[in-house]
């Protein structure tokens, strides 16, 4: 089920957002959600749930940890370089 929201958003974000839509031939909320799944990291929990048979919420749990332990260690690489 999908809802109307509203958001501000950077404008080169936005025509960024559009240009792709057009060129791909979607919508503009498809990008954004395709967007907002890869950064909270849906595609693992997908993955991890087809190949460990696990429940919605054990899967997004792992999934939130290993995202998490991710950026963490981008954080840690980017401050020391």
């Amino acid at each position: 089920m999908r809802r109307k929201t509203t958001v501000y958003i950077d404008e080169r974000l936005l025509r960024a957002a559009k240009v792709e839509a057009a060129s791909s031939g979607r919508r503009e909320y498809e990008v954004f959600e395709e967007a907002i799944r890869d950064y909270l990291g849906w595609k693992v929990v997908e993955r991890v749930r087809a190949r460990a048979g696990l429940g919605e919420e054990e899967a997004m749990e792992i999934a939130r940890e290993e995202l998490s332990a991710y950026r963490q260690e981008q954080d840690r690489t980017t401050t020391c370089a």
